[in-house]
């Protein structure tokens, strides 16, 4: 695969370009529905841990695990612990979120969908490192309700605090649960959540209309900035593709330009779930799942230097 970076050094932020990334996990099969993708990344002393979803097509599984690997240079990797939806008691996983803990220990968000219905949950589970993540002692920290399925967070350690965005559908029927926004939360443990309101959603005759899935946010040179997932219409479901939004410092985003800034060169053009970590003393790291011209989606890198 290539290995040249399309994005300048000190470039912020940096914009994925798919045609110079390297492909770190293909999908489980070709075609259509079959994916690797949905990451989050970490990097610790030196070494990268991912944590990303398998997925068939819906009617053969759908998401049906959530891997955990580690990778000396972040790109090759080694996987350590597979997470089974059964053993989850999920009819489908979606977007994990690993996390280090203060104390040097590991947690593990998970985001499952109810079996038999349109809702959405996301669980913690804690263990001493990545390779052991089992599902006993899952705890639920972001349940959901009657109204609202909550997956896919982004979760980050702020001081003594944390901080949390996640993707919210409302449970208004079938026809509409695809629709999205990103809510804003914040916490003492990582566990128990204070949601402080939205903090992303689509912008009505935009490219996002439908809805906006924050994946990545993080504090750059002239302020907090964020990458996003968006979709125009209930047709784009599954095959966002990526935007760059501005905070304020309050959690709160807001999105930019006209058109979507990274899609895929192939197939629907969905390029989404952009995760980014800083590699020390190099740059910083993209992760994200895109498509494949047979309309697959695999799990491709860069690493942008620093300036």
């Amino acid at each position: 695969m290539p290995t040249s970076r399309a994005n300048p050094a000190g470039h912020f932020p940096p914009v994925p370009r798919p045609a110079a990334a390297d492909v770190v996990v293909e999908p489980p099969s070709d075609g259509a529905g079959y994916w690797a993708g949905a990451p989050s990344a970490a990097e610790v002393d030196g070494v990268t841990y991912l944590a990303y979803r398998l997925r068939r097509p819906v009617g053969d599984g759908r998401g049906y695990a959530v891997v955990v690997a580690r990778s000396e240079d972040g790109v090759d990797f080694q996987t350590v612990a597979v997470l089974d939806k059964d053993e989850l008691g999920a009819e489908s996983l979606e977007r994990p979120a690993i996390v280090r803990l203060p104390d040097g220990t590991w947690r593990l968000y998970v985001s499952g969908a109810t079996p038999g219905t349109l809702h959405w949950w996301v669980e913690a589970i804690d263990a001493r490192d990545p390779a052991s993540f089992a599902p006993g002692g899952r705890r639920p920290t972001m349940p959901g309700d009657a109204t609202t399925a909550m997956k896919d967070p982004v979760v980050l350690r702020a001081g003594d605090g944390w901080r949390a965005w996640v993707c919210c559908h409302p449970l208004l029927g079938r026809a509409e649960a695809d629709r999205m926004l990103t809510r804003y939360g914040t916490s003492a443990d990582g566990l128990e959540w204070r949601w402080e309101g939205v903090a992303l959603e689509g912008r009505p005759g935009c490219w996002d209309e439908r809805g906006a899935r924050l994946t990545s946010a993080l504090h750059g040179p002239d302020g907090w900035i964020a990458y996003y997932d968006g979709r125009a219409g209930a047709a784009e479901n599954y095959e966002e593709r990526t935007g760059i939004a501005v905070g304020d410092g309050t959690g709160r985003f807001t999105a930019q330009g006209d058109g979507p800034d990274a899609s895929s060169p192939d197939g629907s053009g969905s390029l989404r779930y952009v995760s980014v970590v800083p590699v020390a003393g190099r740059g910083i790291r993209l992760y994200y799942e895109c498509c494949r011209a047979d309309g697959a989606h695999d799990l491709r890198t860069e690493l942008v230097p620093y300036g």
